[in-house]
């Protein structure tokens, strides 16, 4: 019997409980993800939400039921299992899941998948198998029997300690040469306050809590800081305290994103190119991954770093997989996405805020001077969906009406004149068009080119 499954998406295991995901399914992926990659010893993270705990106890009871030992790391955000695979190679540690939802809405709930060495699982890398595998009940039965006749259980061990990981993101920057700085940290009640907690013990800031203590109920609406409607708690705490930086995270904590001394928000297009610039001063001449939908910041503050700017597809998949091809050290999402080498190539959201410490230490100057240049050099609309019909039609419409600039087809249509350029690319789970627009320095022709360029996107959407 097979029971068609709503919750993949294209990158995860994502949807509400129990309508899309409930504890059975949970139990068939974990077991399909297992034999799809013959793992015998597999890091088992949780976010806050109210279902985890359950979904944890039912994967940990079938896969040590199949043989496969479960670490068991308990409340923990996406890029502590990353971590917990990679530093668990030696000891075995072949796969990875973490039972979250991100910044979806309470009642969601989800996976993400890692393999050996944290690489990512996608379609493109085991995940529809892994689909069609759990799809079968009849398959799940099947190898959940021939298992318990086959050997001995696995071992569930769970290790809560989480002091390698921090050490080893403090060794990104130097702590001894941090100034006093007052931060507001807004964890958004997902998985990022205890983290910070740890974190702050070695550090010389102040810390003002917002939303702090995980809580899978979301009393103050989902930890998604990319809605507008999200972002003022910290804007006006940042203010309130006259703090020199604001950062809030998303629930599982695998973004993080920023607001400068006025509360106001940056993009996460200029922190790319303010990482980027970072990270070549320890690694000079190192490749520089960016995604495609902002370029021109990034590839100006690369340039004149010394350093190589290399494109690549959007999505983690995409961009994990290109940085191991280029030993890129750094790849940087406009989404609030950082991706480290010595991070195992897997994104953080710990890392990005630790390093802007850093650079804010050693400069002297506010985070609001650091990236004012940068945002007048290259003003930006920020990215702006529109529900579409046929998004493949609307974007043959608009290259035809664009087709005279240089086209770029790296990851939907990209259009580049001498003074303005724009990215317009097709969501992967729903027909919307999610378009970015930037200009050399004219925030005027900003305007005009993206109010155009709506225009033709929706005209009879």
């Amino acid at each position: 019997m097979t029971e068609r499954l709503r919750c993949f998406t294209a990158y995860d295991i994502r949807g509400r409980v129990p309508a899309d995901l409930d504890r059975e399914i949970a139990r068939r992926i974990a077991l399909a993800f297992a034999d799809q990659f013959s793992l015998r010893r597999v890091a088992l993270g949780r976010d806050m939400r109210l279902t985890s705990p359950a979904f944890a106890a039912a994967i940990t009871e079938t896969l040590t039921g199949c043989g496969v030992d479960i670490v068991d790391i308990g409340l923990a955000g996406t890029e502590e299992v990353y971590y917990a695979v990679q530093s668990g190679e030696a000891a075995g540690v072949d796969g990875g899941i973490m039972i979250t939802a991100s910044h979806n809405p309470a009642d969601y709930n989800g996976m993400k998948l890692v393999q050996r060495g944290a690489r990512p699982v996608s379609r493109d890398s085991g995940l529809v198998q892994i689909e069609q595998k759990a799809a079968s009940i009849d398959w799940f039965r099947e190898r959940v029997q021939a298992s318990s006749v086959a050997g001995r259980p696995g071992r569930h061990e769970q290790v809560y300690d989480k002091s390698g990981y921090v050490a080893h993101l403090l060794s990104f920057i130097q702590p001894e040469r941090l100034r006093p700085l007052k931060l507001v940290v807004n964890a958004g009640n997902g998985c990022a306050g205890p983290v910070v907690d740890l974190l702050a013990e070695r550090l010389p800031f102040t810390f003002i809590r917002l939303q702090h203590e995980p809580d899978g109920t979301f009393p103050h609406g989902v930890p998604n800081p990319l809605l507008p409607d999200r972002r003022e708690a910290t804007a006006g705490a940042v203010r309130e305290h006259g703090a020199d930086l604001g950062i809030a995270w998303d629930g599982d904590f695998d973004r993080c994103f920023f607001f400068d001394e006025t509360g106001r928000f940056i993009e996460g297009y200029y922190l790319v190119g303010l990482l980027a610039e970072a990270m070549l001063k320890l690694q000079p001449g190192a490749t520089i991954l960016h995604d495609p939908r902002l370029v021109w910041n990034t590839r100006e503050i690369v340039l004149a770093a010394g350093g190589r700017p290399v494109q690549s597809r959007t999505g983690h998949a995409f961009i994990k997989e290109k940085m191991r091809e280029m030993d890129a050290v750094y790849g940087g999402e406009m989404s609030a996405h950082h991706y480290f080498r010595d991070f195992g190539y897997c994104d953080s959201g710990m890392l990005p805020w630790l390093l802007v410490c850093q650079l804010l230490s050693e400069s002297g100057r506010g985070f609001a001077e650091m990236v004012n240049d940068r945002m007048a050099a290259y003003p930006v609309s920020g990215e702006i969906n529109s529900i579409v019909a046929d998004p493949a039609r609307v974007i043959e419409r608009v290259r035809q009406q664009y087709g005279t600039g240089e086209i770029d087809l790296t990851d939907g249509l990209g259009v580049a004149f001498p003074d303005f350029r724009f990215n317009l690319r097709s969501s992967n789970t729903e027909p919307v068009l999610r378009l970015n627009v930037e200009t050399r320095g004219n925030r005027a022709l900003l305007e005009e080119k993206t109010g155009e360029l709506l225009a033709l996107i929706r005209e009879g959407a």
